[in-house]
Order: structure tokens, then C-alpha cells, then sequence
């Protein structure tokens, strides 16, 4: 019964994270304590890192994303260099994600947002500067932010998938 609840409360919280644990116990028809144990557990334990919001990225000022993919030569992978790495991307906080993995012949990918191309092109050269010399390739896939859009980006489909 807890797993229930707790994937129910996930699922929940994927769909609306602002709902009060009041109206969630409602919906979930438990009481509004057994939702605010499971809703702090589920934060202590690590399930939930942090609440946030998806605006709309336009309105606040950015009209492009950007995938931009690296191949890094295999000594980046060193504890010390990756260290590096991760202190230069904080620097930036248009640059939502990065990770190293593996796919398409590269190890890397950065997702970044942008005011414009033009502050895209000014990331891209000052991280071709500052890291050139451990990159085999980098490619990109640039998109304008609202056109062509198939799916918005949302975290709520996922609780199709956790919901028991």
C-alpha cells in the first residue's frame, strides 16, 4: 500500500507540483498527514530533488535551444578534468544539462537556452576556445523555441508511466 501511495503521489506531483498536500490527499483519498509524511520522505530519500516550473521560454526572453553534441578525447574522462568541466559549465546558467553518454559517435551533450542566435554563436566559439584542445567534434541542433513543436516539454506525461 506505501509503494501505491507513493507512486500515486509521484504521479501526481509530476502532473501539478504547486497542488497543497490538502487537495492531494483528496484526490489520492488518504489523509492530508499520510501526504505530507510520504511527500517528505520521498524528498529526503532523493525521489524528489526539487520543484521547479516550465515557463513559457519566450515570454521570459530566450528564442532558442540548443543540443550541442561533443566527442571528447578520452583523457576529459579523468576525475580531475571532469572536475573542470563540471566548474566551467556552472559558470553558465543558460546551460540547463550536460552529461557525457554515448550515441551518434559522440560522448557529450549540452542543453542550453538562448536570447538569440547570436548569443548561441558567442557560447559556442567561447567553449570552442576553452575546450577545443580536448574535443575530436562538436556538433549542434539549434532550434527556435515555439516553431515546429510536436510536444511540449513537460514532465506531467511521465506519470503515465509511474502511476500503478
Amino acid at each position: 500500500m506505501k509503494k501505491e501511495i507513493r507512486e500515486k503521489l509521484l504521479a501526481e506531483l509530476l502532473k501539478n507540483s504547486k497542488r497543497s498536500d490538502r487537495e492531494l490527499a483528496r484526490d489520492l483519498k488518504v489523509s492530508q498527514p499520510t501526504i505530507t509524511r510520504v511527500r517528505q520522505r520521498l524528498e529526503r530519500e532523493g525521489f524528489i530533488r526539487s520543484y521547479t516550473i516550465i515557463p513559457d521560454w519566450r515570454k521570459i526572453g530566450f528564442e532558442i535551444m540548443a543540443f550541442t553534441f561533443t566527442k571528447m578525447r578520452p583523457e576529459i574522462l579523468s576525475d580531475e578534468l571532469i572536475g573542470k568541466v563540471k566548474a566551467y559549465a556552472s559558470k553558465f546558467p543558460n546551460a540547463i544539462f550536460a552529461t557525457t553518454g554515448e550515441g551518434i559517435g559522440m560522448t557529450g551533450v549540452i542543453v542550453s537556452l538562448h536570447k538569440d542566435y547570436r548569443d548561441y554563436a558567442q557560447k559556442l566559439a567561447l567553449f570552442r576556445m576553452d575546450w577545443g584542445k580536448h574535443m575530436e567534434d562538436i556538433k549542434s541542433f539549434v532550434m527556435v523555441l515555439g516553431e515546429g513543436e510536436i510536444k511540449e516539454l513537460s514532465f506531467s506525461y511521465l506519470a503515465k508511466t509511474i502511476r500503478p
